[in-house]
């Protein structure tokens, strides 16, 4: 027999009935990329949860300014997922009981959470929220899905890396699904690239929607809004990807939609860069090393034409750029390679940045033998080889150096820009230089009037960590849809 819908799913579905905008708590929230997805698609941020100090200072600063001081603080403060009761959050956050707080939950448990976590142990999550101790590699997943079960939320999103569906000869979000299953929820994941929805960046990423039964709907992902034919790399990423969905799990997986040629082509780099102040502070010898900090305010200067996407991030509802400026537009210091970023092709990689520099040598040589009429020693010669050219092996990580194409989006920003930028190298010879913390926030959709808290390197990480906004706001409009769709005058809360 069927199992009746408990009371809080009918309370909450009277509630956005009665014109309420739906609840979500972000798990794993970073900085708050999801969120500002669902912000902007007419959802109520009330809660996240986020480890890190910096990105939870970032989350509460967007999306809690409002708030009393105290109430601020409270939610600024990082919290360990795995070391927390969704009891003991709501009463933090003085949201409430556990089972009437949120409507939606959504998350990217962090790709370090991969673990042979097996079905058994999912699927018994429910029986046992403490299960995950068991194995502490997969505790991530089953602590999301023990905060689901705690919260019965309506839908619920959850995002993660392609390789989520290919670890270790298993599919852990097939595996999710299963456990969803047993708690009530349809569920049903697809293999999305960003740039397919109108972000500057070719993005693969794996996100997973479901609906409680009690809806009655079935889960849709957005159609393409733009359309592009991926590089090889990606195609071959996506094929290791789609390997392990067997027979029963395609009850599950969704095929992307890649549009057609009649869309428009995808944004590009210069779409999203190009109307941004150059930086030469480096190349005029006025930057130095040491951290970066967001107290300078950097004027847009004189422009009157923007690309829509440019319009986009500086009006972006509610995230307007402050006072026509920017003040996190700031690049690291890296003397040795200005010249190395102006000569490098658009789209050329380490080997392309080695051969440049080893060019760049090889001309200072001569330079240096036709001014001294003699011959540079060997000595000489491999010291300055040591100062002109970057030490890596040509061949090791071909795909540490990138530099950005203008007329093509960017490759994927990863955490990792928060430790160096070599993998996205501005476009613009002229300048010479790596991407800023503000261009790197265009590239994954972050508006400008999105502050980050913290200084450049947190920041940077902060950024390679989120999930796309853009792409946020396409699948939250979705579930939008399926809650509103849900929320039928005739039906009424249990009493």
């Amino acid at each position: 027999m069927k199992k009746p819908p408990e009371k809080s799913i009918l309370k909450k579905l009277e509630r956005l009935r009665r014109g309420h905008k739906p609840r979500v708590l972000d798990l794993f929230s970073g900085c708050g990329g999801i969120s500002l997805g669902f912000n902007s698609a007419g959802f109520q941020i009330d809660a996240a949860v986020e480890i890190d100090p910096t990105a939870a200072e970032t989350h509460a600063r967007n999306f809690h300014s409002e708030l009393s001081p105290e109430l601020l603080a409270a939610h600024m403060k990082p919290r360990d997922l795995t070391q927390i009761e969704p009891d003991e959050l709501t009463s933090a956050l003085s949201l409430g009981t556990v089972e009437d707080s949120f409507d939606v939950v959504v998350g990217g448990p962090p790709c370090q959470a991969y673990a042979r976590v097996g079905r058994a142990k999912l699927r018994d999550v429910a029986d046992h929220p403490s299960a995950f101790k068991v194995d502490p590699r997969g505790n991530l997943y089953l602590r999301y899905l023990h905060f689901v079960e705690a919260t019965q939320p309506l839908a619920l999103l959850m995002e993660n890396v392609p390789d989520a569906m290919n670890y270790g000869g298993h599919n852990v979000m097939a595996e999710v699904a299963e456990a969803l299953n047993d708690l009530g929820y349809i569920a049903r994941y697809s293999l999305i690239n960003t740039a397919f929805h109108g972000v500057p960046q070719m993005r693969d990423r794996v996100f997973l929607i479901a609906y409680h039964r009690a809806l009655n709907t079935e889960v849709h992902f957005p159609k393409a809004t733009n359309h592009l034919v991926l590089p090889s790399g990606y195609a071959g990423t996506r094929a290791v990807a789609l390997k392990y969905i067997d027979l029963f799990e395609k009850q599950c997986f969704v095929e992307a939609d890649h549009g057609n040629p009649s869309l428009p082509g995808p944004v590009t780099t210069m779409d999203a860069l190009g109307d941004l102040p150059s930086i030469t502070l480096h190349l005029e010898g006025k930057l130095k090393r040491g951290a970066r900090r967001f107290d300078e305010f950097i004027p847009y200067g004189p422009r009157t034409k923007f690309t829509a996407y440019a319009r986009l991030m500086r009006k972006w509802q509610g995230f307007e750029a402050p006072g026509e400026g920017l003040r996190d537009h700031v690049i690291r210091y890296l003397p040795r390679d200005a010249d190395i970023f102006r000569h490098m092709p658009s789209g050329g990689e380490y080997p392309a940045a080695h051969a440049t520099a080893v060019k760049l040598w090889e001309k200072k040589i001569k330079q240096i033998e036709r001014r001294l009429a003699k011959p540079v020693s060997k000595n000489d010669r491999e010291a300055l080889f040591a100062k002109m050219v970057p030490p890596y092996p040509v061949h090791n990580f071909p795909n540490r150096w990138w530099k950005l194409r203008p007329d093509a989006p960017s490759r994927t920003l990863l955490a990792h820009i928060g430790k160096d930028t070599y993998s996205h190298i501005h476009y613009d010879s002229a300048q010479a230089r790596v991407i800023s913390v503000r261009e790197a926030a265009r590239l994954q959709s972050f508006p400008d009037g999105f502050c980050f808290s913290g200084t450049m390197n947190p920041a940077y990480r902060q950024i390679g960590n989120a999930v796309p906004p853009i792409m946020a706001k396409r699948l939250a409009e979705k579930m939008m849809e399926a809650l509103q769709g849900a929320a039928v005058p005739t039906l009424v809360a249990a009493e």
